[in-house]
């Protein structure tokens, strides 16, 4: 069983920064797949960003490529989100996931933390 816990949303302007981070706890995820997924009110929940066990692949949603990173730190067990040119339209609930899967496409998520909200300002 994996306890994971997101931090560091919050209030921003337009064109501003945050950091994410999810800890997990329970046992290590250091073999995990581990992802980002948002949902805004009223919409359904989307993919954000995904990375591999070792962090050597990534993957992104198009409408956050080249402002997001998505990383890790195993020996924390901790992945994180960098925010980056923040708009309006990433105004949402954001939620880290722990799973399993051939690659960082095709995964099978099974541990959810309970969300951290983001609220960007114009």
């Amino acid at each position: 069983q994996v306890h994971l816990v997101e931090s560091g949303g919050g209030l921003v302007q337009a064109g501003g920064s945050l950091r994410l981070s999810c800890a997990a706890s329970g046992r290590t995820i250091s073999s995990d797949v581990m992802g980002w997924f948002r949902q805004a009110s009223g919409k359904e929940r989307e993919f954000v960003a995904a990375i591999s066990w070792s962090g050597r692949s990534t993957y992104y949603s198009d409408s956050v490529k080249g402002r997001f990173t998505i990383a890790r730190d195993n020996a924390k067990n901790t992945v994180y989100l960098q925010m980056n040119s923040l708009k309006p339209e990433d105004t949402a609930d954001y939620y880290c996931a722990a799973g399993f899967g051939a690659n960082v496409i095709s995964v099978e998520y099974r541990y959810w933390g309970q969300g951290t909200q983001v609220t960007v300002s114009s």
